[in-house]
C-alpha cells in the first residue's frame, strides 16, 4: 500500500521515537472502551429515527413562506390538524344503487380504524357515474405508512367484487414516502457496508483489516446518530428520511476514506520500524494534518448550507457536519488504538515485514508500481495531457444545459409502483384533476365575494367553496351569486366560518395539484389577489411545492458561490499559495460540470426521469466539490512536501506516484457508498447517488490522475506563488 500524503519527516532506521508507556497500554484501552460505550448506546437509535423525523414538505419551508403561513392558519378554521386522505373507488361500469350503498357502508366502517380522526365525508359520485371519492381525515401523529395500507385492506375486504379502492391525496403520498424510506436502516446500510467490504478485501487482501475499518465507520455512525437523535428530539435539528440517508452514507464513506489514509501510513511505518508503538506515533503524525484539512474543508462546505431558506437544506449542514466530525475522530483515535493492539496481526495473512531499506525517501519513482509509471507518463507530455483532458471535460459540461432541475410532481417522487399515484390518475379521469388537494385562500371576510369572483375567473379553478360550520360537509359552494347551501333543495345558505375576521376559501384545480400548470395557477392567483389589494394568503399542497422549488432555486444561486469562496480560502491557508488553490477549485468545478452534464443525458435519455428537484445540482455541487477537493488536498499536500526536497517537477511526479493507490481506493469506496443510495426508491436520492458516484470516479481517475498533475507540471514552481517555494531551489 503506498504511503498516503502527509509529512514524512526524516528517515527512520528502525528505532523510531520512544513511545510513552501510557500509550502502549492505557490510552488505547480507554479509547476502545469509550467508543464501545458510545456504539452500544447509540446503536439502538437506528430503529428510533422515525420518532424525531418528518417528511412533511411544509415543515421545511421558512416561516415567512406564504404556504407555511397558510397552513398555520388553516387549522383554525377546521379545528383539526388532520391529514386528508382521498379514497377513490372505481368500477368497470356505471355504479349501481346497490354498489353505492355498499360503498357507503364500507367507508363509514372506517371510522372504527385507529388513526381516523374526525368526520368521514359521504361518497361523492363522479359525473360519469364510474367512480366516487371519499374524504377521510387521519391523525397527523399516526404512522401513515401502516395506516394507509390498513384502510386499503379494510376497503378491499368490504367492497363488492368489481370495485377498486385507492388512497391518494396528502396522506397517500406521505405513506408512499414513508414506505420508500423504510429501507434506510436495513437495506441502505447493508448494501453500503457490503460494497465497502468487497472493495476493502480486494485492496488489502486481508481478513481482519477490512472488518476493523468497517467497525471504525460503524462506531462513528452510532456515536454521531446518538448525538443527532437527541438534538432532533430537543428540536435543535430537523431530521427527514432524506437527511438520514445522506448522513449514513457520508459517515461510512468519510470514515472509511480517512481510515484508508491511516492504514496505509501505519503499514509503511511497520516496514520501517520494529516497534508498533513508534509506528503508531509516526503514522498519526503523518495522517492528522491531511485528515483534519480534508475533513475541515468538507465541514466548511456543508455548513454553508446554513444560509439556505429551506430547513431541509439548512439542517442537513450541521447534521452532516456532526457526522464528519465523528468520522475524523474515529479514524484518528479508535482505528489507531485497535491497530496498535493488533499490530502486524491485523494485516494477516500479509504481515508487514520490518525492512530498514524502505526508509530511503529518494527511491526511484518507478518503485511505486503502476502509479509510478502513470506519473512518469504524465511528466513526459504534461501540456498535451491537460489540454486534451480539459477539452473532453468541457464537452461533457455541455450536457448540463439539458438538466431540467425546476421540480418534479409529487406523484413522481417515489420510483416504482405507487397506489397514491394510481389513485391520483383515477381521480383525474373521473373528477376535476385537483379534487382533494385544493388551493387554500385565506381572505378578509369583507373580500369573500370579490375574491371568489376572481378565483372563478381563472381557467385553472374549477369551483370554489368556503369553510362553513353549519354545512354537513364542513364547506359550502361559493358562486358569483354568493354562498350556497350544501344539502337538499330549499336548505338555508351556509354561513362561512370566520376566524379573526378572515374566511377560508378552497379552490378546486382543473389540473393535477402537482403539475406545472397548477403551480402557474397559484402564481396567477397570488398576483391577481395582490393586484386587487386584497390581504390574502394562498396555500395548499400546490403552493407548498411551488414555494419549496422557489426557495431551493434561491439557495442554489446563493450557496454555490459561497462554497467556492470558502473552500478557496481554506486551500490558500493550507497550501500557503494562491495559484495552486485556484487551479484545484477550477478543476473540481470542471469535474462537477462534466458529472452534471453526463447525469443530465443519462436521466433524460436512459432512465427517462420526469426532471429533477432544484436542490439536486446544489447537493451534487456541495458533495462533489467538498469531497473532490479532499483528494486534491491529499495529493497536493504530499506534492508540496516532496517539492521541498526534490524540486517542483519531481515533487509532482513523486506525489502522484506515492498517493495514487490510497486515493484511488478512497475514491472507489466513496463512489460505492454513494451509489448505495440508489437502493432507496426516491427520485432525489437516486439522482444524487448517480451524480456523486460518477463525479467521484471521474475526479479520482481523470482529474486527480491526469489534469491536476499535468497542470502542476506545466506551471512548475509558479504554482506555489507567492510562497517562497515558488522561487527557491529544492533543499
Amino acid at each position: 500500500m503506498p504511503t498516503p500524503p502527509g509529512p514524512s519527516g526524516p528517515t527512520h532506521r528502525g528505532s523510531g521515537p520512544r513511545v510513552p508507556r501510557a500509550l502502549r497500554s492505557l490510552i488505547p484501552a480507554v479509547l476502545i472502551l469509550v467508543w464501545l460505550a458510545a456504539a452500544g448506546i447509540g446503536g439502538p437509535y437506528f430503529g428510533r429515527v422515525d420518532e424525531v423525523s418528518s417528511n412533511d414538505r411544509t415543515a421545511y419551508l421558512p416561516d415567512s413562506a406564504e404556504a407555511t403561513r397558510a397552513q398555520a392558519l388553516a387549522g383554525d378554521f377546521s379545528g383539526s390538524d388532520a391529514i386528508p386522505a382521498i379514497i377513490v373507488i372505481t368500477g368497470e361500469q356505471e355504479l349501481t344503487e346497490d354498489q353505492l350503498g355498499a360503498i357507503t357502508d364500507a367507508t363509514e366502517a372506517l371510522d372504527d380504524v385507529d388513526g381516523v380522526e374526525g368526520e368521514i365525508s359521504p361518497p361523492i359520485p363522479s359525473e360519469d357515474g364510474l367512480a366516487v371519492q371519499v374524504f377521510v381525515p387521519l391523525d397527523a401523529d399516526a404512522d401513515l405508512g401502516d395506516l394507509v395500507p390498513q384502510l386499503e385492506e379494510e376497503l378491499s375486504s368490504d367492497l363488492p367484487a368489481g370495485l377498486t379502492a385507492r388512497v391518494t391525496g396528502p396522506a397517500g403520498f406521505s405513506a408512499d414516502l414513508g414506505a420508500a424510506f423504510a429501507g434506510i436502516d436495513g437495506l441502505l446500510l447493508g448494501v453500503a457496508l457490503a460494497a465497502v467490504l468487497i472493495i476493502l478485501v480486494i485492496v488489502y487482501r486481508s481478513v481482519l483489516l477490512p472488518l476493523i475499518v468497517l467497525s471504525t465507520s460503524m462506531f462513528a455512525l452510532c456515536a454521531a446518530l446518538l448525538l443527532i437523535w437527541h438534538l432532533a428530539a430537543a428540536d435543535v435539528l430537523l431530521l427527514s428520511g432524506q437527511t438520514q440517508g445522506i448522513l449514513f452514507i457520508l459517515v461510512i464513506g468519510a470514515a472509511t476514506d480517512y481510515s484508508l489514509l491511516y492504514v496505509a501510513r501505519y503499514q509503511d511505518e511497520l516496514r520501517r520500524q520494529q516497534r508498533k508503538g513508534a509506528a503508531t506515533v509516526t503514522a498519526l503524525r503523518g495522517t492528522v494534518e491531511p485528515v483534519l484539512a480534508s475533513g475541515g474543508t468538507v465541514i466548511a462546505g456543508l455548513l454553508c448550507l446554513l444560509l439556505s431558506d429551506l430547513k431541509s437544506n439548512s439542517t442537513l449542514g450541521p447534521v452532516a457536519a456532526i457526522g464528519i466530525v465523528f468520522a475524523m475522530l474515529a479514524a484518528l483515535t479508535l482505528l489507531p488504538a485497535i491497530l496498535y493492539v493488533a499490530g502486524r496481526v491485523a494485516f494477516w495473512p500479509r504481515h508487514p515485514v520490518y525492512d530498514p531499506s524502505t526508509s530511503d525517501v529518494s527511491s526511484p519513482v518507478l518503485d511505486h508500481g503502476v502509479w509510478g509509471r502513470i506519473a512518469t507518463a504524465v511528466a513526459r507530455r504534461p501540456r498535451t495531457i491537460w489540454m486534451l483532458t480539459a477539452i473532453v471535460l468541457a464537452v461533457g459540461c455541455a450536457g448540463a444545459l439539458q438538466l431540467k432541475a425546476d421540480g418534479v410532481p409529487q406523484s413522481d417522487l417515489v420510483i416504482g409502483s405507487s397506489s397514491a399515484r394510481d389513485g391520483q390518475v383515477a381521480l383525474g379521469e373521473h373528477f376535476p384533476a385537483g379534487a382533494g388537494s385544493p388551493v387554500q385562500v385565506i381572505v378578509d371576510e369583507e373580500d369573500l365575494q370579490a375574491s371568489t369572483d376572481l378565483l372563478l375567473q381563472d381557467d385553472g379553478i374549477d369551483s370554489v367553496s368556503v369553510t362553513a360550520e353549519d354545512s354537513p360537509s364542513g364547506s359550502a359552494p361559493v358562486t358569483a351569486d354568493g354562498v350556497q347551501a350544501q344539502g337538499p333543495p330549499g336548505s338555508p345558505a351556509a354561513s362561512p366560518t370566520v376566524v379573526d375576521g378572515r374566511v377560508l376559501l378552497q379552490g378546486t384545480l382543473t389540473d393535477a395539484p402537482d403539475s406545472a400548470a397548477a403551480e402557474q395557477t397559484v402564481r396567477d392567483l397570488r398576483a391577481a389577489l395582490g393586484h386587487e389589494g386584497f390581504t390574502a394568503i394562498v396555500g395548499g399542497e400546490t403552493a407548498t411545492a411551488l414555494d419549496t422549488n422557489d426557495a431551493s432555486a434561491h439557495d442554489r444561486a446563493l450557496i454555490i458561490p459561497v462554497v467556492l469562496v470558502v473552500i478557496l480560502l481554506i486551500l490558500m491557508m493550507l497550501l500557503r499559495s494562491v495559484l495552486a488553490p485556484i487551479m484545484l477549485v477550477a478543476t473540481t468545478v470542471l469535474s462537477f460540470g462534466t458529472a452534471l452534464g453526463v447525469a443530465a443525458l443519462v436521466f433524460q435519455h436512459v432512465f427517462a426521469f420526469p426532471g429533477a428537484d432544484p436542490a439536486v445540482p446544489l447537493y451534487g455541487f456541495v458533495f462533489l466539490v467538498a469531497l473532490g477537493i479532499d483528494y486534491n488536498i491529499f495529493l497536493m499536500t504530499r506534492v508540496r512536501e516532496e517539492a521541498l526536497h526534490q524540486g517542483a517537477r519531481e515533487g509532482v511526479v513523486r506525489g502522484l506516484a506515492v498517493t495514487g493507490g490510497v486515493i484511488t481506493s478512497a475514491g472507489l469506496v466513496l463512489a460505492a457508498t454513494f451509489a448505495a443510495l440508489s437502493v432507496i426508491p426516491i427520485l432525489f436520492l437516486v439522482q444524487i447517488a448517480f451524480i456523486v458516484a460518477f463525479g467521484v470516479l471521474l475526479d479520482t481517475f481523470v482529474v486527480r490522475t491526469l489534469l491536476v498533475p499535468a497542470l502542476a507540471l506545466d506551471l512548475g514552481r509558479a504554482i506555489w506563488w507567492p510562497s517562497r517555494l515558488s522561487r527557491r531551489a529544492p533543499r
